[in-house]
């Protein structure tokens, strides 16, 4: 039987060109496919963690208090770890959206305005030890001799936050505030006069002085400070108060993840009673950023932090 080759060459040209059409496609569209797959994150891994701490006291105090917690978390790394305190609490979250920090422990607000510039998240809080959860108590207070009973009481006195972007000083006092009619954006009239001292203890210490007649602290810090003797406790009493998700700590949201799943682990695993007293925890729990949600909104609402 005779086979005109010239014909199956032919037919062989035309399969192997139909292929490599199919072929090309085929490449092209895995090429457009990777393109727009989003590009994989490029964390990093510091060779010293660099911890920014929130001056809720002095900061020269505030670093020294903590160097039991740097040394604890340097042999739980195995890695050098420094101490950062600013001389205020946007100092910290500067330093954070600058690069400077690999671990912050911030407010919930302090969170919530650093995040509005930099991609950062909440790892870890703490179970407050009063309330046996993750919330702490925010106060209003007044000396135990005044007659300031409930916040109505407050028209025409003088009142005292403490720094502008703390928590349970400033934003959770400007909340009870505004929720008894006073208005945040007149500097909250019928108030005689509004104060930042910079820190819970000089609030403390403004209300007993009587420099000022009331003022917002966090309740954990007050009752430190009476039980170190440093505020006279019977001088003071509570007009008013609120629950307040835990302070978080935070990371950079490019943060190697195994080194920040050993940063969870050192928090969870801390049992020393010494160390969990200095730092106000009955233990560590992991935390996220919808656990910050409401602290976020609520910002917004009363001016702490701009809306986009």
């Amino acid at each position: 039987m005779r086979v005109y080759r010239p014909f199956a060459l032919i037919a062989a040209a035309v399969v192997l060109v139909v292929l490599s059409s199919g072929c090309q496609k085929a490449g092209q569209q895995r090429a457009n496919q990777k393109a727009e797959e989003p590009a994989k994150p490029k964390y990093y891994t510091p060779t010293t963690l660099r911890v920014g701490l929130i001056p809720n006291i002095a900061p020269d105090k505030q670093k020294a208090k903590y160097e039991p917690f740097r040394a604890y978390l340097e042999k739980k790394l195995g890695m050098p770890v420094e101490l950062f305190v600013a001389t205020n609490y946007a100092g910290v979250v500067q330093a954070m959206v600058a690069g400077k920090l690999d671990m912050a422990y911030f407010g919930g607000l302090t969170y919530a305005q650093a995040l509005e510039q930099t991609p950062i998240e909440p790892i870890v809080t703490e179970i407050d030890r009063e309330t046996g959860t993750t919330e702490y108590w925010s106060l209003i207070i007044a000396r135990a001799d005044s007659n300031i009973n409930a916040l109505a009481d407050l028209k025409g006195k003088t009142f005292a936050f403490g720094d502008p972007s703390s928590t349970s000083g400033s934003l959770y006092p400007r909340l009870m505030l505004v929720d008894a009619g006073y208005e945040w954006k007149d500097d909250f009239k019928p108030l005689k006069q509004v104060i930042y001292t910079g820190g819970h203890d000089a609030t403390a210490q403004a209300v007993v002085t009587g420099k000022v007649d009331s003022g917002g602290i966090e309740g954990r810090i007050l009752n430190k400070l009476i039980k170190e003797g440093k505020v006279d406790g019977s001088a003071l009493k509570t007009v008013e108060k609120r629950l307040v998700q835990g302070y978080p700590w935070c990371v950079p949201s490019n943060l190697d993840p195994a080194l920040r799943k050993k940063l969870v682990k050192a928090f969870e695993e801390i049992n020393d009673p010494v160390l969990l007293d200095l730092m106000r925890a009955q233990r560590y729990v992991e935390v996220g950023p919808k656990d910050y949600e409401e602290i976020r909104s609520k910002a917004k609402a009363v001016g702490l932090v701009k809306a986009k």
